[in-house]
């Protein structure tokens, strides 16, 4: 008799109301019910005890379902025990009979659990991670990633592999796009926002989705901005640059880690076993699930650290890699690997412990259909426009937006009038989605061009051009058309670059305002599309230097996923905005920043570079020993001789349609005792006519200490909003803790001396005061 009398609901389900039982494995659901115990080791231990090792190793597949595994033949694998969980299966339709199949047909019905990439939205696309990043609001960062959650949850998915928080300072690399930039301050405050957001109270409610954190580790730093390379990288940087976003999205309580796909000095993430065990495991503690990245397990055979399938699993086992993404190393291998002796039963069921874990926290075995109910309350459209929310997606998009450039007060532009809306991403539906965009339709995005036609119904007149392609070059279409398998994204006007150009300067000339919309088709930033130039592509130079002659004020709409090389545009536009890829609303969103609805208030989450030659151009980068400085001989000093040091705009740079002050630094003490907390605080002041929000930053710089240390670092910040003419007292607290970092033995540490504190608007513009560590 199964030993389930003593089970019930895992702590933090008692918030969650039980679904009623919808299936024969309504037996877990209602022992727990009828005992109102909670033992979740009791149930994960009885179900090792009695499966088979191929129902064990069934438990460690993650199938996707569509062309790698039709519907009818993933159906019986499930019924055979073979599949723990499937991906890419997004409707509560596609869902249930996938897990009638585990529940009704296998034999000990373990329920499946259903995983998606719902990275900025689901059926709502918000603003890509970068542009969330840009708003520096984390209260807007968790509420974005809650909603995503509750649409997915209602389409049955039950987790996310989300979110994505490598590091990231070479703009070069493609997925730059969906990170948070380039700080490990920030993104490990995104990180925490988005788990909290993605769980809520708890990843077993029926409106929560488990976070898998990925890519575990180092992903963005991969050699040459080329995606999937190497990683070869100082403990030291590691622990001090880019694994704390990792550990604060575990500490905010992911469930889970996706595994990155390059390789860590020499050892391929998804076989280190100091990665997954010792750093993850045993110095971290984590007691979730690990999933490899899609495929990769077989991929150490090309990584040449497995001869053949049977040590690619072995490697992956040994490692602490739970659940095999997308192959079948460990349903061909794992069974003769455990029969022979060469990998012990014990490391099967640590990873099926896990597995199974994972699915308890989910609340999965309380009930299996909790996010899939019924098909009777399925709904009638899944894309039905009841089920987005357009509001909140605005409101983001708003807040993700920056503004780089604004001479001569060019923006806000009057509704009145004509404006000449021209470039390749006016009215591109689909491009404004970004990469990653889950299940997000393109006919339900608002484009730039219909944002604006929007803005100025009744009161202007809106004329359109397209101007140019996105790109002219042949073989970066096919390319990007190759890599979207579902229909061609980039669709070519046949019509000659000079007949296009010709159109929108004849445009441009009748209107008394030019807004032209520039940048990277989403797919030119996305997963395998690292570029080696960060410049626009020479389509749209040509259209904009073309738009200048007419005299007319140019604005500038960049529409991108990654920092970009816009020395010429920077120069000569009158305005200027980064909108990155701001998702379903976003065209409304922009309209409402250039029409002064909305006061822009980002601020920029990497560092622009003035050309590729400068990356990496990172703002904390370490101090050395001949830094140039500016006004100074630049002979023997480290910088370029052939252009201006320094990035082209600051981390953290952002104007406003209105300026603020920030005043000298008022310190509490000049000495900052072990233990013991000063207080820095600064006022800052609208000096404009608009009212506006500003984000106050605050970084230390260690003066002396017994490792080379950064320029400077971020450690808080501060958004705040204030009327024309209203100051206001901000203050950022300095414990011993803000000062830690980790020395040449990897102990965290905060060394005696002295130290500078900046607090300003952006990373090179601040006030300065020093004070003393005891």
């Amino acid at each position: 008799m199964r030993m389930l009398s003593t089970l019930a609901l895992a702590a933090g389900l008692a918030c969650a109301p039980l679904i009623a039982p919808t299936s024969v494995s309504s037996a877990y659901a209602a022992d727990i019910q009828a005992t109102g115990k909670s033992d979740k080791q009791a149930l994960i231990a009885d179900l090792i005890g009695r499966m088979t090792l191929d129902e064990k190793i069934g438990q460690l597949r993650l199938i996707s379902i569509g062309p790698e595994m039709p519907q009818p033949q993933l159906i019986k694998e499930i019924a055979a025990g073979r599949v723990g969980g499937t991906f890419n299966s997004i409707t509560q339709a596609e869902n249930r009979p996938l897990q009638d199949a585990a529940v009704m047909q296998s034999r000990l019905k373990i329920p499946m659990f259903f995983a998606y990439d719902v990275v900025h939205g689901h059926r709502t696309v918000f603003p890509i991670s970068l542009g969330l990043a840009s708003s520096w609001d984390m209260g807007l960062v968790e509420k974005t990633a809650r909603i995503s959650a509750v649409e997915a949850a209602a389409d049955g998915i039950d987790a996310t592999f989300a979110p994505m928080v490598d590091i990231s300072r070479d703009p070069r690399w493609g997925r730059t796009s969906e990170g948070f930039g380039e700080d490990p301050y920030l993104v490990s405050q995104c990180a925490r926002a988005s788990v909290k957001g993605f769980q809520g109270a708890s990843p077993a409610n029926a409106d929560s989705l488990m976070a898998f954190v990925k890519h575990f580790a180092l992903y963005g730093a991969v050699e040459g901005g080329r995606d999937y390379n190497t990683v070869d990288m100082s403990l030291q940087r590691m622990y001090q640059d880019y694994l704390p976003p990792y550990r604060a999205g575990l500490d905010a309580g992911a469930g889970g880690v996706m595994i990155a796909l390059n390789s860590i000095n020499g050892q391929p993430a998804t076989s280190n076993r100091w990665l997954l065990h010792d750093l993850l495991r045993k110095e971290w503690g984590f007691k979730g699930v690990t999933v490899s990245d899609h495929g990769a397990i077989d991929e150490l055979l090309r990584h040449g650290v497995a001869s053949n399938g049977r040590e690619a699993a072995k490697l992956a086992i040994e490692a602490g890699v739970d659940i095999s993404m997308a192959d079948t190393r460990y349903l061909e291998q794992l069974p003769t690997l455990v029969k022979s002796g060469a990998v012990p039963v014990a490391l099967i069921d640590d990873a099926v412990r896990e597995v199974l874990g994972a699915k308890y926290d989910m609340g999965l075995f309380a009930d299996p259909f909790r996010r899939i109910g019924v098909a009777a309350q399925d709904p009638a459209d899944v894309d039905a426009e009841s089920r987005l929310h357009r509001a909140e997606a605005r409101e983001a998009a708003r807040k993700s937006i920056v503004l780089l450039e604004n001479r001569n007060q060019t923006l806000p532009l009057r509704k009145s009038g004509k404006v000449a809306v021209i470039g390749p991403l006016t009215d591109a539906q689909i491009d404004i989605l970004g990469s990653w965009s889950a299940a997000g339709k393109p006919r339900q995005s608002v484009s730039l061009l219909q944002g604006m036609r929007d803005a100025l119904a009744g009161k202007g007149e809106v004329i359109y051009a397209r101007g140019a392609n996105v790109t002219d070059d042949a073989r970066v279409v096919g390319y990007l058309n190759f890599l979207n398998w579902d229909s061609p994204e980039v669709v070519q006007d046949k019509r000659s670059p000079g007949e296009m150009i010709d159109e929108a300067v004849r445009t441009a000339r009748d209107a008394d305002a030019i807004v032209v919309a520039v940048g990277e088709s989403r797919g030119m930033s996305h997963e395998a599309s690292s570029r080696t130039s960060l410049s626009l592509p020479g389509s749209q130079e040509a259209l904009l230097k073309a738009l200048k002659t007419t005299g007319k004020p140019l604005v500038v709409v960049l529409m991108n996923g990654r920092p970009l090389t816009v020395n010429w545009e920077k120069d000569n536009a009158d305005a200027m905005l980064e909108t990155w890829y701001a998702g379903t609303e976003g065209g409304h969103a922009i309209a409402d920043v250039l029409f002064g609805d909305e006061n822009p208030s980002g601020k920029l989450p990497v560092s622009f570079p003035r050309s590729i030659g400068q990356i990496p151009t990172y703002y904390n980068h370490l101090r050395i020993g001949r830094p140039f400085t500016p006004g100074k001989p630049a002979n023997y000093t480290s910088q370029y001789f052939e252009e201006e040091s320094g990035p082209l705009y600051p981390f953290g740079y952002g104007l406003s349609y209105t300026t603020f002050s920030v005043s000298e630094i008022r310190l509490s003490s000049p000495k900052l005792a072990r233990n013991g907390t000063i207080n820095a605080s600064v006022t800052v002041k609208n000096t404009g006519k608009y009212a506006g929000e500003t984000v106050v930053q605050f970084y230390v710089q260690d003066v002396t200490a017994s490792v080379v240390r950064p320029v400077k670092e971020l450690k808080g910040f501060r958004k705040v909003l204030l009327a024309p003419g209203e100051s206001r007292a901000i203050e950022f607290p300095v414990t011993e803790d803000t000062l830690k970092f980790y020395n040449a033995r990897l102990e965290y540490v905060a060394e005696p001396g002295d130290f500078n504190l900046q607090i300003g608007l952006d990373s090179a513009s601040v006030r300065e005061a020093r004070f003393t560590l005891e």
